[in-house]
């Protein structure tokens, strides 16, 4: 899906590799100090993301439609990740927290909610099922 793979190039990408990745790679591999700007950039570049998904998840039962397909499981596994980094705030977005809500409480969903980056601890609320 172009949308997600925008989304992936646009935010998930940089916030990955600046918050979770450089800080423990060596120098000699592209590691160090996180780049604020490609972060503020990324966390501007969510805003626009989540209008979206909050827009398609406002106008229909599932992303795509009526029926769950393999676009929400993509997407919520991308939004995920930046659930994990506490970087939604999804106050602003209740129409897609509502959809986020129902796939994260899908069983096939539920084991993704228990994997942990070490050194890395989740937002208190990552793996409830009903934040």
């Amino acid at each position: 899906d172009w949308y997600l793979a925008k989304a992936e190039s646009e935010v998930t990408r940089h916030l990955v590799r600046e918050r979770v990745l450089k800080p423990v790679m060596p120098e000699t591999a592209g590691g160090g100090s996180p780049d604020s700007a490609a972060i503020r950039a990324a966390r501007a570049n969510i805003r626009q993301h989540m209008k979206y998904t909050n827009w398609l998840a406002g106008t229909r039962h599932w992303l795509a439609g009526s029926k769950v397909t393999y676009a929400d499981l993509a997407a919520a596994a991308t939004l995920s990740v930046l659930d994990y980094l506490g970087e939604i705030d999804w106050r602003e977005h209740s129409a897609a927290r509502e959809w986020y809500t129902r796939v994260k409480s899908r069983p096939s969903f539920r084991p993704l909610l228990s994997d942990r980056v070490r050194g890395l601890s989740p937002v208190s609320h990552y793996a409830d099922l009903d934040f």
